[in-house]
């Protein structure tokens, strides 16, 4: 499926104001009040390590707000009409900012609530610093949605069985993987991932820096309002 550039850069990103609904949806926030929620387009924060992203960045949205108790617990409600094309990404986002050869460990652990309905995939969304390539990890995904690029079979990689896609959307090489049944928590073992990418493959070289691993719910529709909820979210490098 095709990216925008808007979604790697959203706090630098200047666009025209959207109607988002400002106070709809606050009320699926937990009982306990946030910490901290916002409707706006762009808006962000940083809670424990961790930046949180509201990221509205497609044609077409609807109304979204985001709720966090912390960067490892929050939750989205997003009101998006049944229309082609993704909408938003709201993620959460952990700073690496070490080469594929450096790192010693990258894992993560997730443990999310996702409707039934809608469309929608829950992923990590992985960026080398300069932006040239894009490591998808898709955890569960429902209706119509599907990656970018052809099918280069499955693998069995960091406690997960993908099948891998590979493509370009113009502006950076993605690398999607998909895993071949849906999950709502486990964890994962990146680096290995990484170096299949690198070093058995050769896509890109392992002096590549990992800047950002960002997890979150690229949602295509959710009409009438539905939640996606992060109950925690851990990611840990050496």
């Amino acid at each position: 499926m095709a990216k925008s550039a808007l979604r790697k850069i959203t706090t630098a990103v200047l666009a025209p104001a959207m109607a988002l609904g400002a106070t709809v949806g606050l009320a699926s926030a937990p009982a306990s009040a946030a910490v901290w929620n916002t409707c706006d387009q762009w808006g962000n924060t940083s809670l424990n390590g961790y930046t949180l992203y509201n990221n509205i960045w497609g044609s077409g949205a609807g109304s979204q707000c985001v709720w966090a108790n912390s960067g490892t617990n929050w939750g989205v409600w997003a009101n998006h009409p049944n229309t082609g094309g993704i909408k938003s990404y709201p993620n959460s986002k952990k700073v690496i900012n070490k080469t594929i050869a450096s790192l010693g460990s990258l894992t993560s652990n997730y443990n999310v609530t996702v409707p039934s309905s809608g469309a929608y995939n829950t992923s990590y969304d992985i960026w080398d610093t300069d932006y040239d390539y894009e490591i998808m990890l898709w955890v569960n995904y429902n209706g119509a949605v599907g990656p970018l690029g052809t099918s280069q079979g499955n693998v069995t990689l960091g406690g997960h069985t993908w099948t891998v896609y590979k493509g370009s959307n113009g502006a950076n090489e993605v690398f999607s993987f998909l895993r071949t049944s849906d999950s709502s928590s486990g964890s994962v073992n990146i680096k290995p991932i990484l170096s299949w990418i690198s070093g058995t493959k050769g896509w890109m070289s392992s002096s590549e820096t990992i800047g950002d691993v960002q997890f979150g719910y690229e949602i295509t529709s959710s009409s009438g309002g539905l939640d996606f909820v992060t109950n925690n979210l851990t990611v840990s490098s050496s």
